[in-house]
Parts: structure tokens; sequence; C-alpha cells
């Protein structure tokens, strides 16, 4: 899909870096820029010692709200320097359902953008990674620290393990697979049969990537006893990818979260851009 309103979630403390970096991207594709700026809230106190810091609470509530005027403020400044379309609001959400509210605002963006800043950090991080993929129904963007992001990629790598989200995800990028010079369809140790990859895995996917004039390539690769998240940032060195497309939380979260997965690898260290969805 072409991306005509991208997404991205700044908070108090923050630099403008991750902002820079959105606005960047709007311009490359002349999309709007919608900014997030959000505070999580602490829970009200609750139990047989709630009267007692119940007056520290409130003063704690005024401190945020404070602090998200005056960053709400700075960033609405910050986008009216620009020559770019551009709004700005705010959230107070209690950190249980922080997620939800990002996700909400999520589903009247193309795409979120999850910059450096907020990729190193942790709480916001799951949050709008979680608000994202769950409650909006759209794609992200995880642009790691020293990387060079695109949205008009030359060669772009798609992670494809034939289930309903690598579908998803090849559907959310097909306009900038279309428009790029080499696409690298990539099976990790792929399984035949009917309820896996087919008879040829990988050649369903390429066909129908073919057919919408994608110049894709099938790389079958082996994981040799390695992650198949290792095996997938190695092949993105090795073709010099711009991007990474993949399926996001094939299984679920509690599992990606006891046991891993790739997932919550690439979450946890991307080597480049990678866009997920589910």
């Amino acid at each position: 899909m072409s991306f005509k309103t991208i997404l991205t979630v700044t908070e108090p403390g923050m630099s403008d870096g991750d902002l820079h970096l959105a606005a960047g991207l709007c311009e490359e594709v002349g999309a709007h820029l919608a900014v997030l700026v959000v505070v999580l809230a602490a829970p009200p106190p609750v139990g047989e010692f709630a009267a007692i810091v119940s007056e520290d609470w409130l003063k704690e509530r005024q401190a945020d709200e404070k602090a998200l005027k005056k960053t709400t403020a700075a960033v609405s400044a910050f986008l009216a320097g620009r020559a770019l379309s551009a709004d700005t609001v705010s959230a107070y959400p209690e950190a249980s359902w922080a997620d939800e509210t990002i996700g909400r605002r999520a589903r009247y963006a193309d795409i979120t953008i999850v910059g450096p800043e907020v990729l190193a950090g942790e709480t916001l991080k799951s949050k709008v990674i979680e608000g994202a993929l769950f409650s909006s129904g759209k794609p992200l963007l995880l642009v790691p620290q020293g990387s060079r992001p695109t949205l008009k990629p030359k060669c772009v790598m798609v992670a494809w393990d034939s289930r309903l989200e690598s579908s998803r995800a090849l559907r959310e990028s097909l306009d900038m697979l279309i428009c790029a010079d080499e696409v690298h369809l990539v099976l990790v140790d792929p399984v035949e049969g009917e309820t896996h990859h087919g008879a040829e895995p990988g050649a369903d996917a390429a066909a129908y990537l073919a057919r919408h004039g994608v110049k894709v390539t099938v790389d079958r690769l082996p994981s040799a006893n390695r992650s198949v998240a290792d095996v997938l940032r190695q092949h993105a060195i090795d073709v010099a990818a711009d991007l990474l497309v993949m399926g996001a939380y094939g299984h679920s979260r509690l599992r990606e979260r006891i046991f891993g997965g790739v997932t919550k690898s690439m979450v946890e260290d991307p080597s480049l851009p990678v866009l997920m969805a589910r």
C-alpha cells in the first residue's frame, strides 16, 4: 500500500531525533505526519496506604500533565518550522492500556514508525509495538540506530514462512516491492507439503509477486544450527538489503516472551530497518 499518513510516538524527555527521522520519511513520499505525545500515568493508589500516598500521586499527575502539555507544544513548534503536513495530539493513559490508546491512533495512519530512541527504551517501546501490531491492523517500521531508513528501498528482503502474518506483511509492503530493484524472498529450512510451503517452497509466493511486476528471487537457506533471526540478519548483509519485511508474532505473545522467537529477536536487535505486519 502507499503511505499517505505516517504515525510516530514520543514522550517528554526524548530528543527530536525520532521526529526528524519520521518527518524525513514523510517528505520522501509526500505523506502527512501524525505525532502522538504520550505520558504513561501511574495507576491510582489502592489498599491501606492509599490515603497516605494519594497526595503524592496527585502531585505526580499534575507534573505529568504539565510535562505533556509542554512537550506537545514543543512538538507543534517543531512541525510548524517544516514545510510538512502534520498534526499533533496527546494522550495520558495508564500503562496497562497504553497499547490500546496507541493502537487506536495508529488505525488512522498507514504505518507507525518506531525510531531509535523509542527502540532504546523499554516501556514505551513495548506499548508502541504491541499497540500498532495488535490494535491497529496496520504495519510498523522499526528503525535501529545507525541505519538509513527509506520508504523507497532498492533492495528488499522478505522473510517468508507461508503463514498468515507473512502474507499480510507481503501485501502491506507490495508498493515498495514493486518499485524495488531487487526483492529476495527468503525461506529458512522450508518444509515441502500442502500445509507448509507446497511442492516447491517459495514458488507460489514468487509467482504472486511476479504477477505484480516484482523482480523477485527465491533464496532457500539452511539454518545450520543457527537461529532463524541470525540467518536473516546475515543474509540481509550478504544481499545488502535496505529493508527486511516480515510477519510478526506467528506464535502468541506469551510464547514469544517465554521461549523467544523471530519477532522477539528482531524487536530486541534489529540490524536494519524492519517492516512488520500481523
